[in-house]
Order: C-alpha cells, then structure tokens, then sequence
C-alpha cells in the first residue's frame, strides 16, 4: 500500500511537467511554457513499496482551447538504469527526499501494474488518498490472461500517443518461455467520450482503461486512458 504524504515537492510536478511537455511529440499546443492545471487521475501500488506510480491528468490552458493529457509517472528514490531519456526530472520530496521523476512509460514496474490493472489484478487508488480506491477507473479485459513478468519493452512516443510493445514471460528464471506480445497504447491527449467503451478501438482491443477526470469549470469528463492490444507479427 503507498502512503500518501501531506507535504511539498521542490520543483513540484507542474513545474516539471511544464517544462518537459512541450518536447513531446504528442503534444499539440503550441506554448514554450504551458500553464498547467492538475485535472485528476489515479495511482496504482509497487508490491515491492519502492516505487511510486501515478496516472496524471493536467489540462494546459495556455492555448485558446484547454487540453488535457495524460501523462504516467513513476517516482524513484535512485536513478533507473537506462532511462535517462525518460527522466522528466528530480524533485526534493518533503519526507522522502530527492526523487527522480519518469515518465512512466519507460519504467519496467509501472508497466508490469499496468498490465495487472487491465487484466483485473490490480485495484486502482486515489490519487490522494491513503488506501483509498478510485471506484471510477474501470478495466476490461477480454481472451485469456497472460503473465505480466516482462521480458523485454520498447517504448514509441508518436504524434498521436505512445505505444509501449512489450513480450511477457510466464515466469522469472533461465527457463522461463515467452508468453507472448502485447501492445499498451498510452492515451496523451485525453477526448471525452461517455461511449469510449463502446469505440472501435475498444471493442476490437484486448482491454481497456477509463477514467474520469475535471474540467476547467468543475464538469467531469470521462474517456479511454489505455488501450491493450496484441502485437501484430
């Protein structure tokens, strides 16, 4: 279970955000320094404790139309090993001390949840919240279920979201075999759509995510965060 801590970050996860954002290709604002507000999202727990991982909703209203995007973070209290292109940046937690901030995407634990979550092995949590679920994020998943032991991952942040192709093993060891390849795409640019589920994209996908999440005038908005797929050979 992640404790959740009443305390500051220096620079906090908007100021990170706005900088790092506007590199994305997924982007589609045009601002250098976008004004970031946080409109929502959900965490998911490290069985192991040691990382943090959250599903981050913020809204850019530096454009003439607010846009909101979804951006996965993991929170780390020593670097991840190859990730540097990942590394959004380091922040000095209140309690925790200094911790690097990914974008999640790139991080072997938050997508191993992930995973977990699609597949109905992992309860959603408030994002502010101490052991506290988020009843709102809902998962489908179809076929049969797979091991989420991860073999191997690559990342392709594209002009329309981020696919993240990853070959799962069925068990950890010298022995283990493949148990096959799946493709989670990363919803960046967030659409409100009270049907997602019922979207092409949905229904011919393996599973699913939705969440909900605020707009600037306080109406909630809901939509596809991921969509799980098998990998085409």
């Amino acid at each position: 279970m992640a404790v959740i801590y009443k305390t500051t970050m220096t620079p906090s996860k908007l100021e990170l955000l706005a900088a790092w954002l506007p590199r994305q290709p997924w982007y589609i604002g045009t601002a250098s320094e976008p004004h970031l507000t946080k409109a929502g999202g959900f965490r998911l727990d490290d069985p192991q404790g040691e990382v943090g991982i959250e599903f981050m909703v913020v809204t850019d209203n530096s454009g003439e139309r607010p846009r909101s995007y979804h951006v996965p973070l993991s929170y780390r209290g020593a670097p991840l090993d190859g990730a540097d292109r990942a590394l959004i940046g380091t922040s000095e937690h209140g309690v925790l001390g200094r911790r690097w901030v990914y974008d999640g995407t790139h991080d072997p634990v938050l997508v191993a949840q992930l995973l977990d979550l699609l597949q109905g092995r992992a309860e959603p949590q408030a994002q502010s919240e101490t052991d506290t679920p988020a009843p709102s994020v809902t998962s489908h998943f179809t076929g049969v279920g797979f091991s989420t032991v991860i073999a191997s991952a690559a990342v392709d942040d594209r002009q329309h979201g981020t696919a993240i192709m990853v070959e799962t093993k069925e068990e950890a060891g010298p022995h283990s075999r493949s148990a096959g390849a799946v493709t989670i795409d990363v919803m960046r640019v967030l659409r409100s759509d009270s049907q997602a589920a019922q979207s092409p994209a949905a229904r011919s996908a393996r599973g699913h995510v939705l969440a909900d999440w605020r707009a600037k005038n306080g109406d909630e908005s809901r939509g596809l965060f991921v969509v799980l797929r098998d990998t085409a050979r």
